[in-house]
């Protein structure tokens, strides 16, 4: 039998407060739909040196980039937006040096809600800070009284996301105010709301990256959405397989 792949996930980051100590903490449906999806899932915490994400790399064969509060659009040179809930500083610092190491090596990645907004990001993209400001004319994409908040989605055919969904009316969750703007260079839109805004991407090059607006881990998704992990540890699972290969 085929060795699973070992695949990273980093993990959200709350600072101490008066009342209770840090923590390190994730939502158990990476981890579920990455052990579904046939992979190991390995949790990385926000580590400080540069040479320990090194390490923690070279024994992984992909990384899977969690959702969360808002990336700080000030580290991007951006004025801050009122309605921002801006991650952890520990968080965002370590995610952001661990997406670099990540794209430096080409290694296999997976963003889901601000994890692909980081990778957008890191290569180059921006991002709207505020739909209803930005895109006033949209659907609602976040609606604080229902978790449950789905829009539909529009697929771009041969895409990694026309192989999950396949032809159809297709819904997702929507829990987001900020989202793409531009493209970062290499990547491509691969699905839309119908109102335009961007719902998920991937590399048009021989990276294999891709990422997701909507969160294919949370209760709130369908049972298709684990399509879309199996998608990421099948193609993982060949470029390994063709890896060993080449070594012998």
């Amino acid at each position: 039998m085929a060795t699973k792949p070992l695949i990273g996930v980093n993990v959200d980051y709350r600072s101490s407060r008066k009342d209770s100590p840090a923590f390190c903490f994730l939502h158990a449906g990476y981890c579920n739909a990455l052990v579904k999806a046939g992979a190991v899932p390995m949790l990385i915490p926000p580590l400080d040196d540069d040479a320990d994400v090194s390490r923690v790399l070279d024994l992984l064969d992909g990384v899977l980039l969690i959702g969360g509060a808002d990336l700080d659009c000030r580290t991007d040179g951006y004025m801050l937006h009122p309605s921002m809930r801006v991650l952890d500083g520990r968080r965002e610092q370590f995610d952001r040096r661990l997406m670099q190491q990540v794209a430096e090596r080409r290694m296999p990645v997976m963003g889901v809600g601000c994890g692909m907004q980081l990778l957008n990001v890191s290569q180059g993209g921006n991002l709207f800070l505020h739909l209803p400001e930005d895109m006033p004319k949209a659907l609602p994409h976040l609606d604080t009284m229902d978790p449950n908040h789905r829009h539909a989605l529009v697929i771009e055919m041969g895409t990694l996301m026309e192989r999950v969904y396949g032809e159809g009316e297709i819904r997702v969750n929507s829990m987001h105010h900020m989202a793409i703007d531009e493209v970062a260079p290499g990547f491509a839109v691969t699905a839309r709301c119908p109102d335009g805004v961007v719902e998920a991407i991937e590399s048009t090059t021989d990276w294999f990256a891709f990422g997701t607006q909507f969160h294919p881990e949370s209760e709130s998704a369908s049972a298709l959405d684990l399509r879309i992990f199996e998608e990421f540890v099948t193609g993982i699972t060949g470029e390994v397989l063709e890896e060993m290969r080449l070594v012998a």
